[in-house]
């Protein structure tokens, strides 16, 4: 059965970068005048003007760094920019997302390992710690790691001092270590999730990153920024409308900018010429209300084509026929939904 709407949608969701893009070496190694540009990061709200500054005073230090911040608010991105803004920017940048990899694979992968350290360990593996020597390695999703590879990095923090998985020869790091969370870090010590030594030796400098709704002004600003984005990437001059404006305004971004950047990727693919404020909807804005009461419930065994329709048809109908906004919130273009749909209309006939 599927009861939310974001389960509804999660098999057409597309999980896009964070909402800052590339920038050129040059324009990444310094902040614009007007503050909206820092790095890779932009905005001018008077919350993210701190953290930049607080970028650009531990940047050129060696001293670890813990960012926190929620789910999509350009984590990895604030250490790329400490990375590219410190004396290690000719280094390597490794990113590590601690909370994807399983538990036995992530110390493999932290610390390497000798030939026939463990069955398939068939060639000598260099692990992050090396393949960061000399630049920064950044640890995302620190309280995924157990609590027995918590008590390893911190040794390395403390000595600067590692060995591969099944050897005994004492390897230097030389990596700077940045880390980050997306919960509270007492909360997390009092779950069990993060050692509490860990925390007081990676938090020699923390950088909070303030979520979306709390940085005034920055989402028409990054909206504004990543159409323009797709607008130099495809030839195109896509604007959007007054009310599209003032409907990004108004919401909350709960998923923060990597929330936001997929909803303009979107507008821009469904307009043809004005992003309007129908094609701008963030995908969780159905009601509670929507959500309870209109569920698909399919059998064990039905093919993926006939949930495919299903879903389709039951979301066309909740929309009154309304094609465009139907396809909005199934994050498919307009074309693929009339293809569908005219497709089936011949099998009837």
């Amino acid at each position: 059965m599927l009861k939310t709407h974001n389960e509804r949608i999660a098999g057409f969701m597309d999980d896009a970068l964070l909402g800052y893009a590339d920038q050129p070496a040059s324009a990444r190694h310094a902040a614009n005048h007007d503050g909206q540009q820092f790095g890779r990061m932009f905005g001018g709200s008077k919350s993210l003007r701190q953290a930049f500054a607080m970028i650009e005073r531990v940047a050129p230090t060696d001293v670890p760094v813990l960012i926190l911040g929620e789910s999509g608010c350009g984590k990895e991105l604030v250490a790329q920019t400490v990375h590219e803004k410190s004396s290690r920017s000719a280094g390597p940048f490794v990113p590590v997302n601690c909370g994807a990899i399983s538990p036995t694979l992530l110390e493999a992968e932290l610390f390497g390992y000798e030939k026939g350290a463990f069955a398939g360990a068939q060639r000598t593996h260099a692990g992050v710690f090396e393949r960061a020597a000399g630049g920064t390695l950044f640890l995302d999703e620190i309280t995924a790691m157990s609590p027995d590879l918590q008590a390893r990095l911190l040794r390395v923090l403390e000595t600067g001092e590692f060995t591969r998985l099944g050897g005994t020869e004492e390897l230097t790091c030389t990596a700077r270590i940045v880390a980050a969370t997306n919960r509270d870090p007492a909360e997390a010590i009092s779950a069990g999730a993060l050692r509490r030594d860990l925390m007081f030796r990676l938090a020699v400098f923390p950088i909070n990153l303030p979520p979306l709704r709390a940085r005034e002004g920055d989402v028409l600003m990054l909206a504004r920024h990543f159409l323009a984005e797709m607008n130099r990437q495809y030839g195109t001059s896509k604007k959007f409308t007054a009310e599209a404006e003032a409907r990004l305004a108004s919401y909350d971004w709960p998923g923060n900018v990597r929330e936001l950047k997929n909803c303009v990727q979107r507008a821009y693919i469904l307009a043809d010429h004005a992003l309007d404020a129908a094609s701008v909807a963030p995908l969780s804005s159905w009601s509670p209300q929507d959500e309870a009461q209109e569920t698909l419930t399919w059998r064990v065994g039905q093919s993926l084509a006939e949930m495919e329709r299903d879903a389709i048809l039951a979301t066309l109908q909740h929309f009154d026929g309304d094609k465009r906004q139907t396809a909005i919130v199934l994050g498919v273009s307009l074309k693929t939904l009339y293809n569908r749909l005219n497709a089936w209309a011949a099998q009837a006939s």
